[in-house]
């Protein structure tokens, strides 16, 4: 999904929104169903990369769309309704993920593929709807694509993500497999960028970089996307792990988070609408954000609920805050011609940021995780050897590995094991804290110009359209 997303954008920009956006659809269902009718784990991977395919071009596409239809003044309000869709989805897909994973069966059909399934009558509505009543007027350009570059990006971006977020966590960053991966990921990405200097129809134009606002808005992006991802990651982790909820449980925990997204995303669309004001809401949202992940830096194993949603409430708000205004900020400041590709690069690099985040995130609390575990057995050891008697030290690994072995652990040592976990994860969002703050300094850097009115908006199509007939 990440490494197709700018390939959306482009194409689109191309052969028009509607029937690129269709395809997105048709291989994201081919995808789902494929993924539900999976037998084993190498067809699931292969399908649920089908399903990436689809998943790039829905991402990229939507706020396209927007940006075709809606001229940037108007544009806050229906940006703040897709962003409290998008924080009421990141929910209640773990939500519901968790309640089909927990059950053996449903209707008769094992209950894990229901999170494949599931997603196929919602495509087959948004087929038809977008059929009926999405008709955005195409303008005709002479166009090539540049194949060989589209390749370049999907190979370099993949190997890349391979090495930082599959074998890096998994194998050891100084593994040969994770520095090869690496290596050759990086060398096809300056081979990319120097290819792209030089074709005629490149995926990403190189000179979109020269505009501010684009270069500040994908910087920004890709560290909301870190932050973002940060938490969505880490607190399920949390719950499950520390407080012992089921997954079902721990996604219906997520809610506080939802709301502070939901929330802020339509607000902040609105008062955009009404004022045409747009920098102040990324500073507050990066700032808010970073407060919330600062906070979470005091949870401990019997904090109480009421204080963690608390901390939940304030990253999404910040998210919300800061998601969609710099959309509306980068799709107003590029020209029309350039909406669709500018569009998915922002989303490219959004996604670039919460996979780099979750590998970072996800190395230190493994990391922390088997330190903590060592130097508090040693501890107690010392203080309360009696504790410590009948203990196998050798089950340190396993607990790290596979956390349900806590259940069968004695009180004293599964609350030593969990304090290992506790103090892990202060060291995440303590890691996490100083990349969201670069967020407030970027934010700050950003222009802000007046947003285009109807008529400024109308005029910008039709020289867009005068250009490509001419």
């Amino acid at each position: 999904s990440t490494a197709s997303t700018p390939l959306y954008g482009k194409i689109s920009d191309l052969y028009g929104r509607r029937i690129v956006f269709q395809f997105a659809i048709v291989t994201f269902l081919i995808g789902s169903l494929a993924a539900g009718a999976s037998q084993n784990m190498e067809q699931l991977i292969a399908t649920r990369a089908v399903q990436g395919l689809g998943a790039g071009g829905l991402m990229a596409l939507t706020f396209v769309i927007i940006g075709d239809i809606v001229p940037p003044r108007e544009r806050g309000r229906y940006q703040g309704y897709f962003g409290a869709v998008w924080g009421l989805s990141s929910v209640a897909g773990p939500l519901l993920g968790g309640f089909f994973s927990d059950r053996s069966t449903i209707l008769g059909i094992t209950g894990w593929r229901w999170i494949f399934y599931i997603n196929i009558p919602f495509a087959i509505a948004a087929l038809l709807i977008t059929s009926a009543v999405l008709h955005i007027p195409k303008v005709k350009r002479d166009h090539t694509i540049d194949y060989f570059g589209a390749i370049l990006m999907v190979v370099s971006v993949t190997l890349v993500l391979l090495s930082v977020s599959i074998y890096g966590p998994q194998y050891g960053w100084g593994d040969s497999r994770t520095i090869t991966l690496l290596s050759a990921g990086l060398i096809l990405t300056v081979a990319f960028l120097y290819w792209e200097s030089k074709a005629k129809e490149p995926i990403i134009p190189l000179s979109l970089f020269k505009n501010h606002t684009f270069s500040l808005t994908s910087a920004l992006g890709a560290v909301i996307g870190a932050g973002m991802f940060g938490a969505i990651v880490m607190l399920p982790l949390y719950f499950q792990v520390v407080k012992g909820y089921s997954a079902t449980e721990a996604g219906l925990k997520l809610i506080p988070f939802m709301i502070g997204i939901v929330t802020t995303s339509i607000v902040s669309g609105k008062l955009i609408t009404k004022h045409g004001h747009y920098k102040r809401f990324p500073i507050m949202g990066t700032a808010i954000m970073t407060l919330g992940i600062l906070l979470m830096t005091r949870l401990q194993i019997d904090t109480p609920y009421w204080q963690i949603s608390i901390y939940a409430v304030l990253v999404g708000a910040g998210l919300g805050l800061s998601m969609q205004t710099i959309v509306i900020a980068l799709q107003n400041a590029v020209d029309f011609r350039d909406m669709g590709v500018a569009t998915s690069s922002n989303t490219f690099f959004r996604s670039l940021g919460s996979v780099f985040g979750t590998a970072l995130f996800g190395t230190i609390l493994s990391n922390r995780v088997g330190h903590y575990l060592q130097s508090n057995f040693a501890e107690l050891a010392k203080t309360d050897p009696g504790a410590m008697s009948g203990f196998d030290m050798s089950k340190l690994e396993s607990i790290s590995n596979n956390t349900a072995v806590l259940e069968t652990l004695s009180p004293v040592i599964k609350t030593t094991a969990l304090e290992a976990f506790v103090s892990s994860f202060h060291i995440v969002f303590y890691a996490a804290a100083p990349i969201t703050a670069l967020g407030i300094l970027l934010a700050l850097m950003m222009r802000e110009t007046p947003l285009r009115t109807n008529e400024d908006y109308a005029a910008a199509r039709e020289k867009t359209a005068g250009e490509s007939l001419g």
